[in-house]
């Protein structure tokens, strides 16, 4: 009889396109927040808003959204995980 192979789909990459978003979003909403309130220069994230006019919270916006994604990558990991070690 013939192995039957598990059907699962290729989220793989997906996966890591969530870490990899979420973690850029993140250093860069936050990083471009701190700096504007510390140093009084926009760059990054900050700039851009900066130039289309967004108010001073948008980069702050920016890393919680980055936040949000690294949560659901996070959960998602978790679950997939203990999924596994259920018989």
């Amino acid at each position: 009889m013939p192995k039957q192979q598990l059907k699962t789909s290729d989220t793989h990459s997906g996966q890591g396109l969530l870490w990899l978003f979420g973690a850029i979003l993140a250093i860069q909403g936050f990083g471009s927040a701190i700096t504007e309130a510390g140093w009084n220069t926009s760059f990054g994230v900050a700039g851009l808003l900066r130039a289309a006019d967004v108010p001073q919270g948008g980069a702050l916006l920016v890393g919680c959204a980055g936040t949000a994604l690294l949560a659901t990558a996070a959960r998602r990991h978790y679950t997939k995980s203990r999924g596994r070690r259920r018989p």
